[in-house]
């Protein structure tokens, strides 16, 4: 029997190796969305902040420029976090191509595979801690002023 016959029967082992990391790849990715649309409402309010029209007092000056420091040190970490969830899923998709590689070819790639998925692993945990940060940031810094609520119709 040929190599090449030996190789492509190892087709199946290899697409049942990489299901577990095509499962991460697909949690990555829903990971991925909800940082993005995280990000995205911290640029909404960001803007929403640069088009109302300024208040006279000192104290809202300082209010808003509290707001606006706020927001920037969380659109931070939220790009971080999706870079780093990226990054992740990057090194997951190598892994992937990696065992295919390694069935396809022949060639004994186990070592660096474990090295690359170790790698992928530990970035998608720093892309989870500060997504943490940033919503643990987000809970910390924005007070809702019941008060006010209460006097204010809720919106359409």
């Amino acid at each position: 029997m040929s190599l090449l016959a030996v190789n492509v029967d190892s087709v199946g082992p290899a697409i049942q190796l990489a299901l577990a990391p095509v499962f991460l790849l697909t949690g990555i990715a829903s990971l991925l969305g909800v940082m993005t649309g995280r990000l995205a409402r911290i640029i909404d309010r960001g803007r929403q902040l640069t088009e109302s029209p300024g208040g006279t007092s000192s104290a809202m000056d300082e209010r808003v420029a509290r707001e606006y420091e706020s927001l920037d040190r969380r659109r931070h970490l939220a790009s971080s976090a999706i870079t780093a969830c990226t990054f992740s899923a990057l090194l997951v998709c190598t892994v992937i191509a990696g065992l295919f590689i390694e069935a396809l070819l022949g060639v004994d790639l186990r070592w660096l595979i474990g090295v690359l998925f170790t790698i992928g692993t530990l970035t998608l945990i720093v892309g989870l801690a500060t997504f943490l940060r940033e919503v643990h940031l987000a809970t910390t810094t924005i007070r809702i002023d019941r008060a006010a609520a209460a006097r204010s119709p809720p919106p359409r």
